[in-house]
């Protein structure tokens, strides 16, 4: 059986592949990043907001080895399968590609996104990849952080560290 939404989920080859053509057609590209374990309604607020932006919406998503490095062990608690099965079902997810490295910086200098779009947990100076988007013509947004949503917040609270 065809995975549902395969042809959302990119290589990172195919999807510079896409890039070039959205460009060739003068489609604005919206990047984000992120871990996206155990999506929540302010991930998909994040991402419908991102969305709004452009006319694509990329979504970068760290593997499961990337997640342990930043998120530490324990982590993910969703697998990388399953949770870019999740990210391409949501309509306002155009297309998602896996990055293995702790860090999307390659990623970021390689799809060179029109807008590249963080949450309000970020300030311009911490965005990754800003100073060469930026340079290459590129935006950066910030978005509304939806407080108390967070995958984090929601382990605290299963372990019982957030009563």
């Amino acid at each position: 059986m065809r995975p549902m939404h395969d042809d959302k989920l990119l290589s990172r080859s195919d999807l510079l592949a896409r890039r070039a053509d959205c460009k060739r057609h003068g489609q604005t590209v919206v990047f984000t990043n992120g871990c996206f374990d155990v999506l929540h309604r302010g991930h998909v607020e994040y991402l419908q907001q991102a969305r709004t932006l452009g006319d694509i919406l990329v979504v970068g998503l760290n593997g499961d080895q990337s997640v342990r490095q930043v998120k530490g062990p324990g982590r993910p608690l969703v697998p990388v399968e399953d949770r870019a099965a999740i990210l391409c079902a949501l309509t306002d997810v155009d297309y998602v590609t896996i990055f293995p490295e702790a860090s999307v910086e390659s990623l970021v200098a390689a799809v060179l996104p029109d807008v590249l779009v963080k949450g309000g947990d970020y300030s311009l100076e911490t965005v990754v990849g800003r100073q060469v988007v930026e340079a290459a013509g590129g935006k950066v947004a910030i978005l509304c952080h939806v407080p108390g949503r967070s995958t984090s917040a929601l382990v605290t609270d299963l372990e019982g560290g957030g009563q």
